[in-house]
């Protein structure tokens, strides 16, 4: 090593934050009554209410947010937003990857930004802008086009603004930070309604297959405990045996067609075996297969 090498050393500089790519950027004007059913993905995203309040869902917790209100969504959390059909607002969303050990601070996390953090906020807004193209409304679209004018250094300072961000929030400390503050029972029903109506959808998408309750409780990213739990209370019978039941509403309207034997509803409706579609059948209608197809001819 040379005297230079030795009075002048390398220092790598860390980065304990470190956005590694942007997902989307997203300014909306919602009206009153705006609903987004939600959905969940394997980056970070953030909410941020600029304008008026917003109702959001986070797994199995609901929140009601208010201007200057900021909420994390981590990993495969299962999120959604609603307005309160009273007042229409404006919301940033923006969503991104950050590998960090760090980042980890800011799950389960609500912030309320003061002054300074709403600067830096602005300031990843104007650059967005100024990066990349509209729409930037379009909550099915997250598409980023690069803007051919944008100035030189625009998405850079996105991804140092970002960071600056990340960091004064998590200097910030906790008193501003805890969600339970904004927990709403209302939103919380809510959500978990939609979540029960959005288990139905898929076991009626499923219904000619042989799903598990496993398939169907991770699906949503809910626990067992709650998916059961959720279920019984909205619908007054256990997943798997509205499941079954969905079935043998399909097998009936099957039978009534009369274009299939017993044998070919079962293969259809991915039974093991034409007797266990039969009891199957007869324990939820009293009647076998047979049976119910000679009332239904007898109608005829």
């Amino acid at each position: 090593m040379t005297d230079t090498d030795m009075q002048f050393a390398r220092t790598k500089l860390q980065e304990p934050l470190a956005v590694k790519q942007l997902i989307s950027f997203h300014y909306f004007e919602f009206s009153k009554d705006f609903a987004f059913e939600g959905e969940k993905h394997d980056f970070w995203e953030f909410v941020y209410v600029d304008k008026g309040e917003l109702e959001v869902f986070a797994d199995t917790e609901g929140y009601r947010l208010k201007q200057g209100d900021m909420i994390f969504h981590k990993p495969n959390e299962f999120h959604g937003v609603w307005a309160n059909k009273k007042i229409a607002p404006n919301v940033i969303i923006l969503s991104f990857v950050c590998n960090s050990k760090e980042i980890s601070y800011f799950e389960n996390k609500i912030f309320t930004l003061d002054v300074q953090q709403r600067e830096i906020l602005a300031q990843i807004m104007k650059n967005g802008f100024a990066a990349f193209s509209p729409p930037y409304d379009d909550p099915r679209n997250h598409m980023l086009f690069r803007r051919p004018d944008a100035p030189i250094g625009s998405e850079q300072l996105i991804k140092i603004y970002l960071e600056m961000l990340l960091i004064r929030l998590r200097d910030a400390g906790d008193e501003l930070a805890r969600r339970e503050q904004r927990l709403s029972g209302s939103t919380k029903q809510r959500s978990e309604e939609d979540l029960v109506n959005r288990m139905c959808d898929y076991m009626e998408q499923h219904v000619y297959e042989d799903i598990r309750l496993e398939q169907i409780y991770k699906q949503f990213n809910l626990s067992k405990s709650h998916a059961l739990s959720i279920f019984k209370d909205s619908k007054e019978v256990s997943i798997m045996k509205y499941y079954r039941n969905l079935k043998i509403q399909h097998a009936k309207s099957i039978i009534r067609a009369q274009q299939h034997t017993f044998t070919e509803i079962a293969e259809l409706l991915h039974y093991s075996s034409v007797h266990s579609f039969s009891r199957h059948f007869k324990s939820f209608t009293d009647m076998s297969p047979s049976e119910y197809l000679r009332t239904v001819i007898a109608k005829i």
